[in-house]
């Protein structure tokens, strides 16, 4: 353990079960909640699973565990290959902890439930950063949601955010998790993925409208993963009553792996939407700008789930209007006044959609406050300053205060 009296940076020992970097929503949370450390000149380690893009930022060494036998990747959500990916993660944090020295373990998701006892082990602070409940992760995704699983899981939970130094949670819906199961006396502080991605990736113009036949078609975006919450067999229903009142709407749809992307153009092809829309699949981050500069409006059809989409905070920055299903998920972070927001069903996005394609002004003016909105409350800024004055909570006596970060600063990814 340091001497927090003396030293100022911390170095800190961060465990991801994730494949580090990928295009989706909790490698983006690990990576801004990295950059952020970094930029104030504080240490970090990153040990994650053996998949993802180099990346390179300064102060970050990653670390990746071994590769299972016949496991070539790993899918969102709970899995039998995550059991073994996380053997070799656990062997790995322990090799890494016998070999440097740290002052805190830094553990998203599951990560935490060995993070608990090798903190302890090696006399560490434990940091925990929520990013969703493990046991509702189980009935979101509907693999292994038996009781006998749920109870273990919520034990598990339970007893790690009782031993934690500290939780970092992402949306207010977990923030109540929390308050609920922790004393008050907990350090915890609920940082939404508000970071800016354009910090790390600089944004290119390789989406063009000309270049794939589109200068004159209105394009609703899609953006995001192809699993089954995400709400895709809402949207395509809806975009087809969308398609048969405006010749000129064009549905864009990125991201997926590309068995998804098979399978939802399958599914355009047989509702004759062939030559209305066009799946690009997951493309790099720097590349997600230009399709924001290009949409007419963007839609976010998720049907389920309880965990703010990353993406959101994103989208009122673009200056583009967005179309919500109407559920928590959307509502604890959105409301009417910068985003329309619509009833989870394929009648009420077809609705919503129509509405903001008819309605020019109307969909100009909730673009403008929604950016308005973002530049008050969701700034690039604000979130870096939020995870080093969650630090600050755990660790009082560094003297890294946010205002010595540079959150300018920009770096790349390979």
């Amino acid at each position: 353990m340091m001497d927090s009296q003396r030293k100022e940076q911390l170095s800190i020992l961060m465990v991801a079960p994730q494949p580090f970097f990928r295009a989706r929503g909790t490698p983006f949370s690990v990576l801004h909640r990295i950059r952020a450390l970094t930029t104030a000149g504080h240490r970090v380690v990153l040990v994650t699973y053996p998949f993802g893009d180099d990346i390179e930022l300064p102060g970050l060494t990653v670390v990746r565990s071994g590769r299972p036998p016949l496991i070539k990747d790993v899918k969102i959500g709970p899995s039998f290959a995550k059991i073994f990916l996380d053997a070799l993660l656990y062997i790995e944090t322990v090799r890494v902890l016998k070999t440097d020295q740290f002052d805190v373990l830094h553990s998203h998701e599951e990560a935490a439930f060995f993070a608990v006892g090798l903190a302890k082990r090696f006399g560490l602070r434990h940091i925990y950063d929520m990013h969703s409940s493990l046991p509702q992760q189980l009935s979101n995704f509907g693999r292994y949601n038996l009781a006998p699983v749920r109870s273990v899981f919520e034990r598990l939970e339970k007893y790690v955010l009782d031993t934690c130094d500290g939780v970092i949670t992402i949306c207010p819906d977990l923030g109540a998790v929390v308050e609920n199961l922790c004393p008050p006396t907990k350090p915890h502080r609920m940082i939404e993925n508000t970071a800016d991605d354009s910090k790390v990736f600089q944004p290119d113009r390789s989406f063009s409208k000309a270049e794939h036949g589109l200068r004159d078609k209105k394009i609703i975006l899609y953006t995001g993963t192809f699993e089954a919450y995400q709400g895709l067999k809402l949207l395509l229903p809806a975009f087809a009553q969308v398609a048969q009142q405006d010749p000129s709407a064009h549905l864009v749809m990125v991201g997926g792996r590309r068995d998804q992307v098979r399978e939802v153009q399958a599914l355009v092809d047989s509702m004759d939407l062939t030559d209305r829309v066009t799946l690009f699949g997951t493309v790099h981050p720097s590349r997600i700008p230009s399709f924001l500069r290009a949409a007419y409006l963007i839609v976010s059809p998720r049907s389920s789930g309880t965990n703010t989409p990353l993406k959101i905070y994103g989208y009122l920055r673009s200056g583009v209007p967005l179309v919500a299903t109407s559920i928590y998920s959307h509502t604890q972070s959105l409301n009417p006044e910068i985003a329309l927001l619509v009833p989870p069903t394929s009648d009420g996005l077809a609705w919503g959609i129509t509405l903001l394609l008819s309605d020019p002004d109307y969909a100009r003016q909730l673009a403008k406050n929604a950016r308005h909105w973002a530049e008050r409350k969701y700034s690039d800024r604000r979130y870096v300053e939020s995870v080093l004055e969650f630090y600050q909570l755990v660790f009082p006596h560094s003297s890294n205060l946010p205002d010595k970060a540079d959150t300018g600063a920009s770096y790349g990814v390979s």
